[in-house]
C-alpha cells in the first residue's frame, strides 16, 4: 500500500464510485478503500438476512417472505430520470453495458387525501381530475409554453428575461391556482420546498421539461428508469469502470485514517500502512471533524404483498406528497419497486416512505405516507443524520460528499457529484452525450 496516488478515494457510496470512475477515465492513478466488506456504504442493497440483521439483531426473517437471496432492498431508494443528468453520466462513463434498466410504471401526487397520476403534458392537463375546467385551460396553456420553451430562442419566451423574473411571477401571469401550482413544483419540477418560486424562474422551466422529455422518452407511465436487481449494481458498474482503467481496490480496511501535512492531504493510513497521494475523496463519516449535521432522514421501510393502492397496480412507482398537503415544511415521499425490477421475489413489493424529520418520532412522522400503503408484511423505521462538509477543499484537498437526501430521484445527488467533481479538476465534465446509448426495457 506504500505507493503513490493522484486521488485516494474513501467509501464505496454511489458518490464516491461514480467520482473514482470518471477521475479514472481521466488517467488519474486511484486507490478506493472502503472500512466495510461490502460495495455501497449507505447506498448499499440489502438481502433479506442482512435487512433483519441491521433491523432485528439476531431474529431470523419469516420463511414465507421468500429467498433471503431475492431482495435486493435499496437503503437510499431513488428512481432515475430517463433523460437525467445520472443517465448522461453513465452513458459518458460507458458503463450502461454492465447495467440493465427497466421502466418505472407510475409517477404520483397526492392531493387532497387521494393519489392522481402526474400530468406532464398539455393534453394530459386536459384529463387530469386535479384540476377543474377552467383550471385545466389556463394549465394547459402553461404547458404549452414551457414544452414551447427554448433558453437560446427568445421568440419562445414571450417577452420575458427568464434569469430575472422568479417562478412565482411567470405562474402568476397564469394565473394558476395554489394546488396547481403544489403539484407543477413538487412532482414536476421536483422541488423538495416552496423557495423555488422566489428563484429565477429558468431553473423551475427546464426542471419541467426535463420531466416531459423524460416522460415521452420510453412511452411509458413515468419519465423514470430503474436498475434490473436494485442501485446495489450502480457502485459495482463504477469500480469496474475505474478497474478497468487502472483504479485500485480494496475493501474492508479498518480505520482508514486522513494524513495531514501542514493542513494539507498527504496520504490515508490503514492498518498501519500509509498510501500517499496528492487528493482524498470521501463521504463525511470518514471526515467527521470536517462536517456539519444539517439535518436528518426519517425513513420507513416495507415489504408488502401487492402494488400501492391507486397507482393503476403499479409495479414501480412514486408517490410525491407536496408538504402543504400534511401541513409540512418539507415533501414525504413514497417509493415502491417488486419482483418486476427483481428486487423481491414474485408477488412481493419493498416500499418506502421518507422525508426530512421534522419531529424525533419517525412513526408518527411517517404515519400519513404509511397509511397509503395498505396492508403490510414487515415494516422498518430509522433515521439517519444529513452532513455537509465544512473544510475548504481548495486549500486542504479534502473532497466530501455531503449525505442523500430524502428524495426519490437522483438529480440533486448527481448536482454534488458534478461539483465535486470540477472541484477536483477543474473542468466541467461534458456531459453532451446520445442518450439512445441507455435503453430500458418494457414492463
Amino acid at each position: 500500500m506504500d505507493e503513490e496516488y493522484d486521488v485516494i478515494v474513501l467509501g464505496t457510496g454511489l458518490k464516491e464510485c461514480i467520482l473514482s470512475g470518471l477521475l479514472s477515465v481521466d488517467g488519474l492513478k486511484v486507490l478506493h478503500m472502503d472500512k466495510n466488506d461490502y460495495y455501497g456504504g449507505e447506498s448499499s442493497s440489502l438481502n433479506l438476512i442482512q435487512l433483519w440483521k441491521r433491523f432485528r439483531g439476531e431474529e431470523q426473517p419469516s420463511e414465507n417472505l421468500g429467498a433471503s437471496r431475492e431482495y435486493n432492498v435499496d437503503m437510499i431508494p431513488k428512481f432515475m430520470m430517463a433523460n437525467g443528468t445520472l443517465v448522461r453520466v453513465l452513458i459518458h462513463a460507458n458503463v450502461t453495458k454492465y447495467l440493465n434498466f427497466k421502466a418505472v410504471d407510475g409517477s404520483f401526487v397526492y392531493n387532497k387525501g387521494k393519489i392522481h397520476k402526474v400530468p406532464a403534458t398539455d393534453v394530459e392537463a386536459l384529463k387530469s381530475p386535479l384540476m377543474g375546467l377552467f383550471e385545466k385551460r389556463r394549465a394547459r396553456k402553461f404547458f404549452v409554453f414551457v414544452q414551447d420553451f427554448d433558453e437560446s430562442n427568445p421568440k419562445t419566451h414571450h417577452g420575458m428575461d427568464m434569469c430575472t423574473i422568479t417562478a412565482r411571477q411567470l405562474i402568476s401571469k397564469y394565473e394558476l391556482e395554489d394546488d396547481t401550482i403544489d403539484f407543477i413544483g413538487h412532482a414536476l419540477a421536483l422541488h423538495f420546498s416552496d423557495e423555488y418560486l422566489d428563484k429565477p424562474a429558468v431553473t423551475f422551466v427546464k426542471r419541467m421539461k426535463l420531466y416531459a422529455e423524460s416522460l415521452a422518452r420510453f412511452q411509458s407511465g413515468s419519465p423514470y428508469i430503474y436498475p434490473m436487481y436494485g442501485l446495489g449494481e450502480l457502485p459495482q458498474a463504477f469500480a469496474r469502470l475505474s478497474a478497468v482503467y487502472g483504479g485500485t481496490y480494496m475493501l474492508n480496511k479498518p480505520d482508514c485514517k486522513v494524513e495531514y501535512e501542514d493542513g494539507v492531504v498527504v496520504g490515508v493510513t490503514s492498518e498501519g500502512e500509509t498510501a500517499k497521494c496528492k487528493k482524498v475523496v470521501c463521504d463525511p463519516s470518514y471526515s467527521p471533524d470536517k462536517a456539519e449535521k444539517v439535518g436528518k432522514v426519517a425513513r420507513a421501510v416495507i415489504i408488502m404483498s401487492h402494488p400501492i393502492p391507486h397507482t393503476h397496480e403499479s409495479h414501480s412507482a412514486q408517490v410525491i406528497i407536496p408538504q402543504k398537503q400534511l401541513g409540512r415544511k418539507s415533501d414525504m415521499y413514497l417509493f415502491c419497486c417488486s419482483y418486476y425490477h427483481n428486487v423481491a421475489p414474485k408477488g412481493k413489493y419493498i416500499a418506502f416512505v421518507l422525508t426530512e424529520a421534522e419531529t424525533d418520532d419517525p412513526e408518527a412522522e411517517l404515519k400519513p405516507g404509511v397509511d397509503l400503503l395498505g396492508p403490510v408484511d414487515e415494516i422498518f423505521y430509522e433515521t439517519y443524520d444529513r452532513y455537509k462538509p465544512t473544510n475548504d477543499c481548495d486549500s486542504d484537498h479534502c473532497y466530501i460528499s455531503m449525505s442523500y437526501d430524502p428524495s426519490t430521484h437522483f438529480e440533486s445527488t448527481v448536482e454534488d457529484v458534478l461539483a465535486m467533481y470540477t472541484k477536483i479538476t477543474g473542468k466541467v465534465l461534458d456531459l453532451s452525450v446520445d442518450l439512445s446509448a441507455a435503453s430500458a426495457g418494457e414492463q
